[in-house]
């Protein structure tokens, strides 16, 4: 069986920072060889707060340079992750490919202005898994090879079968604990580092992972999410 563990919005935020990284660093004592995608926006923006623009917290990204290329992998989370005074979740959702295009270059301008560029992985996962079809468009003719998406129905019906025609899609498998850990072939597991949502990486999730990963470790091989 191969297993990711990814974390979306890994930030300067306060409460959805580096913090969760501990709850990595534990598992890694036990699991030498696992695997973490970090899903990280440009410039986190959660509704009215302000937005956390990488350039203006360095010891966060010197932080992500620091993680080991063995352990950690970079993936791309979008600019704002939401809209300021719109909506929290869905940048993606409803952007033509002329919006999205934009929204792709000030991403990879961003990386490049605070020295993260080449340690991004060309994956994208849209916030909250919302993506429209001419946003899929975009990211294909972008620079991205690997969409992290959802198979859910509604998730589905918003790409409107333009994730049918993307090069790689990996589907998550598990959203603990909306969606939970089950064994298969492939397991790509999302957490969160925001720690107000229910699926934030905390002690006990880590524990549950812990038991769930050593139920089958002998069979287990730790990928990153362009090799499920």
């Amino acid at each position: 069986m191969k297993i990711n563990i990814s974390i979306d919005d890994v930030s300067p935020h306060p409460k959805s920072s580096v913090k969760v990284l501990d709850r990595c660093f534990e598992l890694l004592d036990f699991f030498p060889d696992i695997k973490f995608t970090l899903f990280v926006p440009m410039a986190y923006t959660r509704l009215k707060e302000q937005s956390y623009y990488l350039s203006d917290y360095s010891d966060f990204c010197d932080f992500l340079k620091n993680l080991s290329p063995v352990s950690f992998e970079l993936g791309w989370h979008g600019y704002y992750h939401g809209i300021l005074n719109v909506s929290n979740n869905d940048e993606f959702r409803y952007l033509n490919y002329d919006e999205a295009s934009i929204i792709l270059n000030n991403m990879f301008l961003m990386a490049k202005k605070v020295d993260l560029y080449d340690l991004f992985k060309p994956v994208l996962r849209p916030s909250a898994f919302w993506m429209s079809s001419s946003s899929i468009r975009s990211c294909n003719d972008n620079e991205i090879k690997v969409l992290a998406l959802s198979s859910n129905i509604q998730h589905k019906k918003c790409y409107n079968g333009a994730d049918s025609n993307f090069g790689k899609v990996v589907y998550y498998d598990s959203n603990p604990p909306f969606k939970s850990l089950e064994f298969k072939d492939r397991l790509e597991v999302v957490y969160h580092a925001c720690e107000w949502d229910k699926s934030y990486l905390s002690l006990d999730m880590t524990k549950e992972l812990e038991k769930f990963l050593n139920k089958n470790i002998d069979k287990t091989e730790f990928v990153f999410i362009g090799d499920l």
